[in-house]
């Protein structure tokens, strides 16, 4: 439950959150709910997980080391809605009026080295440190290597760039 008045907000934006919503219908009723009649909503969600190195660099290594269960299609995992459509569904089911979807294409530049950047990803995510704190020590030095070493290949003059691809997906409250 969102704890603002209905009708209070011109448009309203999650970006990267309704992925992990318990419920994504209920969270897009709750967001149309607190934007006024013929207000907007707009989601960014990330797109196909290989078409994000940033994140798939990392875990395709650790893939390797430590197998987990692929999640399920409505779990809450960073890619939930990769697939182009399903969120766009939900935004329908919730009720937005003339729901659509685009894809952005870009680079997510960090001016850090792999060795910072390793120190960063494998920090930034619960799930991530997880799965690394399974890794047995001995092998854990060979996974950093590797993945340093992987994350070499986007580097450029003043750090790393590594391509992205999101889905935006918007729709309306009814007037």
């Amino acid at each position: 439950f969102l704890p603002f008045p209905a009708n209070n907000f011109d448009a309203v934006v999650s970006r990267f959150g309704v992925m992990f919503f318990q419920s994504p219908v209920g969270a897009v009723r709750e967001m149309l709910r607190v934007v006024k009649p013929g207000g907007r909503i707009a989601l960014a969600v990330w797109h196909f997980a290989e078409k994000n190195s940033f994140h798939y660099t990392l875990s395709r290594i650790v893939e390797r080391y430590v197998a987990s269960p692929p999640p399920t299609s409505d779990s809450p995992d960073a890619f939930r809605f990769a697939e182009p459509g399903k969120l766009r569904a939900v935004l329908s089911e919730a009720g937005a009026a003339s729901a659509s979807e685009d894809l952005l294409r870009f680079s997510i530049r960090a001016p850090v080295s792999a060795e910072d950047f390793w120190t960063l990803r494998s920090e930034m995510s619960e799930r991530l440190r997880s799965k690394l704190a399974k890794i047995p020590k001995e092998q854990m030095t060979e996974v950093k290597r590797e993945a340093i070493e992987a994350f070499r290949a986007y580097s450029g003059d003043g750090g790393l760039s590594f391509p992205a691809e999101v889905l935006i997906v918007a729709g309306g409250k009814p007037s």
